[in-house]
Order: C-alpha cells, then structure tokens, then sequence
C-alpha cells in the first residue's frame, strides 16, 4: 500500500523539488556558457577572466548553496542545534557564498562592457561571405550559431553588422540592442537579489533576537514587495525575449525564495506562539 502524505509531506516534497530543479539549472547554465566560451576564448579561458566565462554558472551555484543554507537556518535546525561550531561554519560557508556572488556581479557588469564594445564591421554587407573563416552569428545573449552555407541567409536581412571584441562573432544592430538589453537585466536582476539577500540576512538576525516587529518589520515587507516586483519583472522580460532556462531559472528562483518567507512567518509566529504561552502560564 501506498503510505498517505499529510499537506505538510507534499508541501516539503515541492519545496524540495523546486531546490532540485535549481541544482539542475547549474548544469543548464554550464553547457550554455561552455559553448559560448568556445567562441569568447579560443585560446582557453585565463584565469583572471573565468567568472566572465561562467558568470551564470558560478553565480548560480553559490546561490544554491546560500539558498539551502537559509533553509537551515530558518527551518530544518532547532535552537539547540545552533552550537557555536554550527555557527562558525554557516556563517563561513556563507561568507564564501557572498564573495562568488559578489565576484558574479562584477562578471555580469563586466560581459556588459565587453558586449557594449561591439563595433560596426566595416564593408560587411552579407554574412554568406563570413561562412569559409568559421564565423558565428549571435543568435541571442550567450547564444552563437556557426554559419553554414545552409543557414547564413536565414538569419537576418540586415546589410551592416557589428563584431565583438576578439571573437569571430557578429550580429545585426537589432540583435546588438537586444543582446545589450538582456545584459542590462542580467546586472540588475544580480543587482536586486543582493538586495533582498541583505534584507533577509537583517530579518534572520532579528528574527533570532525577537525582535522583527513593528516598524522594522513593515519597512522590511515593503522593501521585499518592491524588490521581488522588479524580479518578477525581469523574469517576464526574459520569457519574452530571452531562452526558456533564463526564465526557468528566475521563476524557480522566485517560488524558492517565497518558501524561505514562509519559514521566515512561521518561525516568527511560533515564537509568538511560545511567548504567549510563556505569558499564560504565569
């Protein structure tokens, strides 16, 4: 027989699920950005110019990793469980988590720049003629198609293109914009989640001193609503013009952090909880 699941079961099994699908999405990221690498580096990646390479991979990852840790914290470990090695080592691991993720911001900035260096190709009127010299035409943010003598005129009827710094890849001036808008919401989405990662590290102390209440509390619902709002605003703008994993991964991203809110109120509300029990039995 098949056990029966209480709601409590199935919402933790979800929960779970989503925090899967989000490790899968490294891999997801890795193989984009590996074939893009392809191009950006033929000579191999240097190591002062890796988060450029795998910007997403590596920012991705630490974020897991930071995630599972707020799920720790807020509700797979009981007070006394928090020993102080315990302690050391979340706020170490975080501690790393913070620098790749800082170091990934700076590598979404810096793909900006590099994508804003594009430069018109002077005389390039037909991308047939790239097609002996093993060129690509960038199809989409991180996304390169070689061009073939089958495909090269299916791209785009422009009649001038741009080329990217070092790399033997070009794109028409309505793909560019495109591609530098995407990269734009790639530094702001990084740019917000700092933001909300700040506010719920202020929430997880206090919450822990008892004292997320009144002003401090209302000042901290409003700051998250405006900062998920603009997520949710760049996960929309990636499932119009960006690929399925962008929009995938910051959708998951949403429902995952919406799952350490929910920690977050209960944990707060248990603790009510015991206070006025505390209070009553006095």
């Amino acid at each position: 027989m098949r056990p029966d699941m209480s709601p409590a079961s199935i919402f933790r099994l979800f929960k779970y699920a989503v925090y899967a699908l989000l490790s899968v999405n490294v891999y997801l990221f890795f193989s984009e950005e590996h074939a893009a690498v392809q191009l950006q580096f033929a000579n191999g990646v240097p190591w002062d110019q890796l988060i450029e390479a795998y910007v997403a991979t590596i920012d991705t990852a630490a974020w897991v990793v930071l995630l599972l840790m707020f799920e720790l914290e807020t509700s797979v470990l009981s007070d006394d469980q928090f020993t102080k090695p315990v302690v050391l080592g979340l706020h170490a691991l975080r501690a790393l988590c913070y620098t790749f993720i800082v170091y990934a911001f700076y590598g979404y900035i810096a793909n900006l720049v590099f994508l804003s260096g594009a430069l018109a190709v002077p005389g390039l009127t037909d991308l047939c003629t790239l097609v002996q010299d093993n060129w690509a035409y960038a199809v989409g943010l991180d996304n390169y198609a070689l061009l073939t003598a089958a495909n090269c005129s299916s791209f785009t009827d422009a009649s001038g293109f741009y080329g990217f710094p070092n790399m033997q890849a070009v794109v028409d001036g309505a793909g560019l914009t495109e591609i530098i808008r995407l990269a734009w919401v790639d530094v702001i989405n990084a740019a917000v989640w700092l933001l909300v990662v700040i506010v719920l590290e202020i929430d997880v102390r206090l919450q822990e001193h008892r004292q997320l209440e009144g002003m401090v509390l209302r000042v901290s619902t409003i700051s998250k609503f405006v900062l998920y709002s603009l997520l949710l605003l760049a996960a929309i703008y990636w499932g119009i013009k960006g690929g399925f994993v962008d929009f995938w991964d910051a959708f998951l991203w949403l429902v995952a952090f919406a799952f350490i809110e929910l920690n977050i109120f209960e944990w707060r509300h248990e603790e009510l909880d015991a206070a006025a029990a505390a209070a009553a039995g006095e």
